[in-house]
């Protein structure tokens, strides 16, 4: 249904001037197997640069200190520096590497020169999405009900009960390569237009960094979407402050997927509460 709604050659799509303009200017760079890269590396540092300038300013702004969803406990610089300089680590070990490999065994991508309807880019988005979301779930589930996987791949990413922005990619380099996997192959296997897959991978930048911004602002996603479709920051906090709750990044409770699976904390996880 998504492939027949972007390749529907009866009605023009009204992403067709941007497409052409694309294609005649910045062809090259769009064929690049390096671009997908650039493109989730800038939008993602951009956002945490946005949402840690807040930070930073919400100690000495009231204004905007009352949208933060722990008010009273300021991101420090120590927390700032400690999840920039795992982030910066993952990219320079496990993200340069595999797109410098692409870079030199991909063969450049072929690009259609018809755009996605404007409803086929929007449903494209809407299932992967909800596709990944079901990933995630099942792998998020079984990395906090294993004891041995939350241990060693998964306890680093709660290691902060109130997650500020940095903490979206404060990941091991396990879980970083499984959301990058899903993140490139689900468009693939819903056939995605190119268009499509490029704004799904800054939608999902957006919304994860959004996740773990720490505010909950009038304009967030969760507040936007209605009833209570989108979990957003507040389940998000929910999760990093009772780990056995809200698996899923982007469904309300995060149990959408499964009925419910809010329980208390298992054993490393009590571990990890206490260490904190």
């Amino acid at each position: 249904m998504i492939c027949f709604l972007q390749k529907n050659k009866h009605y023009p799509s009204i992403l067709q001037p941007v497409w052409d303009y694309l294609l005649q200017y910045h062809q090259a760079e769009l064929r690049s197997p390096l671009f997908p890269v650039v493109i989730s590396v800038s939008i993602y540092l951009l956002l945490v640069t946005l949402y840690t300038l807040l930070d930073i300013l919400a100690t000495s702004w009231p204004t905007l200190n009352r949208y933060k969803l722990h008010p009273d406990r300021p991101v420090t610089w120590d927390n700032i520096w400690t999840t920039l300089g795992l982030t910066v680590y993952n990219h320079l070990v496990y993200v340069f590497p595999a797109a410098v490999g692409q870079w030199l065994w991909r063969p450049p991508i072929l690009l259609p020169r018809e755009a996605p309807t404007l409803t086929g880019f929007l449903l494209g988005i809407l299932g992967c999405t909800v596709v990944f979301d079901f990933q995630y779930y099942l792998w998020h589930l079984l990395h906090h009900r294993v004891p041995w996987l939350y241990c060693t791949f998964h306890a680093m990413h709660h290691q902060y009960l109130q997650p500020f922005s940095l903490v979206t990619q404060y990941l091991s380099a396990w879980e970083l390569i499984s959301v990058g996997f899903w993140t490139t192959v689900d468009p693939l296997l819903l056939q995605c237009h190119c268009l499509t897959t490029w704004g799904f991978m800054v939608f999902t930048i957006c919304v994860s960094t959004e996740d773990h911004c720490g505010y909950d602002f009038p304009w967030s996603l969760h507040r936007l979407v209605p009833f209570g479709l989108w979990g957003g920051p507040p389940k998000h906090d929910a999760h990093h402050q009772m780990p056995g709750t809200n698996f899923a990044p982007s469904s309300p409770t995060g149990t959408g997927w499964g009925g419910p699976t809010w329980c208390l904390p298992s054993l490393p996880e009590i571990h990890l509460l206490r260490k904190v």
